[in-house]
């Protein structure tokens, strides 16, 4: 049984500036609920249709799971979860830099491939969408309690950096006659505006993926299939 301020709660977590108030975050799904339990995050309460033995959880019937989810299609298990706080910043390895990126999907996804090339960090600037909206954590799939994802004044980083600079362009050399350094820092723009000119300026080396179709075809890339392009690259044996 959940009753009508629980689900209005829940609703409204949904926007940044109420989880921001309240520390929380939602969860949707067994895998993305069980990771995050797994990772040391501290669930507040678990809602579940089923029997959920890894947890105590709260039983809600799949009506009620369809009223407080906020996917298309209901998971069985939902969460709210403490956001921790704010992230240790790992120095070693390639860093992924994120400008402006808007999309929960497109964040989601790139927080799943820092995951997969090992990747620690995850550096965006304020304006990139937040990592614990609802969206974003679904599209991690688990991946975001293994990533550190960090929200900062990206200029005053890059200036501190002792690394390479690499920034994603639609002009630029080729990513396939550039060897990316294992240590350096790849910066990755917005879906409609790019990298922008304050962060441009100080990129040492701009990459591009070069166009090999038509030129009346696709006009560019979503960022997240960029950035897996690159990553593919950057991490060739």
């Amino acid at each position: 049984m959940i009753t009508k301020n629980e689900i209005k709660r829940i609703k409204n977590l949904r926007h940044k500036k109420n989880r921001k108030e309240e520390g929380v975050f939602i969860a949707e799904g067994k895998k993305t609920v069980l990771d995050l339990l797994k990772s040391g995050c501290k669930a507040e309460v678990i809602y579940a249709v089923d029997a959920f033995d890894e947890a105590e959880f709260n039983y809600v019937s799949p009506k009620e799971m369809e009223r407080i989810t906020l996917l298309k299609s209901p998971s069985k298990v939902l969460g709210i979860f403490r956001i921790p706080k704010q992230n240790e910043f790992f120095q070693e390895g390639l860093i992924m830099v994120l400008d402006g990126v808007t999309d929960p999907g497109n964040l989601g996804t790139i927080i799943r491939l820092c995951d997969w090339f090992g990747i620690s960090s995850l550096i965006c600037s304020p304006n990139t969408v937040d990592c614990y909206n609802p969206k974003v954590v679904q599209a991690t799939m688990g991946s975001l309690s293994n990533i550190s994802c960090v929200y900062t004044n990206l200029v005053a980083f890059l200036k501190k950096s002792s690394k390479p600079i690499y920034g994603t362009f639609m002009k630029g050399n080729s990513i396939y006659n550039t060897s990316i350094d294992p240590e350096g820092v790849l910066i990755m723009g917005s879906e409609s505006h790019g990298i922008s000119q304050e962060v441009e300026a100080i990129i040492q080396h701009k990459l591009t993926i070069p166009r090999f179709g038509s030129k009346n075809g696709a006009e560019s890339l979503n960022v997240a299939l960029a950035a897996a392009i690159i990553l593919g690259q950057a991490f060739k044996p």
